[in-house]
């Protein structure tokens, strides 16, 4: 009897200690970063960056190119379509392909549309969570080149596959200007955001550390 109490008391005491972490969860996540991150008072600014490929530029390398090494990398599929094939589900290919898709479906998580690719597949696009052109005055103009095409094809963490007005109306602002319009998904893209300045050693303003801390706040 002794030993079926014990038992349950350290069954109970382990699902509080589980039920307290994920309470926890994102906002103090977003708080541990917001300790890490290094933020300046404004944002900084180094010239050379062209997005375009220009001839002796092309300063991310070629747009979704499959010649980097990050986990998706030389497996045959652009980095569009390795994002795809990752964050959309309900997938079928296209015949004889392993990249082309033929349906699928997703729903979008800045803005909640539900997606589906025969219909909306033109509008769906691929968002730098941490934008490159921010990257590129934050520190990414010192990197590598090697590396700077891994962060823009970073399909883990820097990518998500969004609705295309979404990703036209955040351009290349950070949070202090832009969150996405679904409410419901502001704490997962603070921490996103986040852990990519963290991971890359990337900076961000005081602007945008306030409305984290707002935002962790409400997670």
């Amino acid at each position: 009897m002794r030993r079926l109490t014990f038992a349950l008391i350290v069954a109970m005491l382990f699902t509080a200690a589980a039920a307290s972490a994920a309470s926890a969860t994102t906002g103090d996540r977003i708080r541990e970063l917001l300790a890490t991150v290094e933020v300046t008072a404004t944002a900084p600014y180094h010239p050379g960056y062209d997005r375009d490929c220009d001839p002796g530029a092309c300063v991310f390398g070629e747009e979704w190119t499959d010649d980097n090494t990050t986990r998706f990398g030389h497996n045959g599929c652009t980095t569009r379509q390795d994002v795809l094939l990752e964050q959309m589900h309900h997938i079928e290919l296209r015949w004889g392909s392993k990249c082309r898709i033929y349906q699928a479906r997703m729903r979008d998580p800045y803005t909640g549309r539900y997606v589906t690719w025969r219909r909306d597949g033109y509008r769906i696009q691929i968002d730098h969570v941490y934008p490159l052109s921010r990257a590129w005055y934050a520190g990414a103009w010192a990197w590598s080149q090697h590396r700077r095409v891994n962060f823009a094809n970073n399909v883990d963490r820097e990518l998500v596959a969004t609705w295309g007005q979404a990703n036209q109306d955040k351009g290349n602002l950070t949070p202090a200007d832009w969150l996405p319009p679904r409410e419901a998904y502001h704490c997962r893209y603070v921490l996103k955001y986040l852990q990519v300045a963290v991971r890359w050693d990337l900076s961000i303003t005081q602007a945008d550390a306030d409305v984290m801390q707002d935002v962790a706040s409400r997670c």
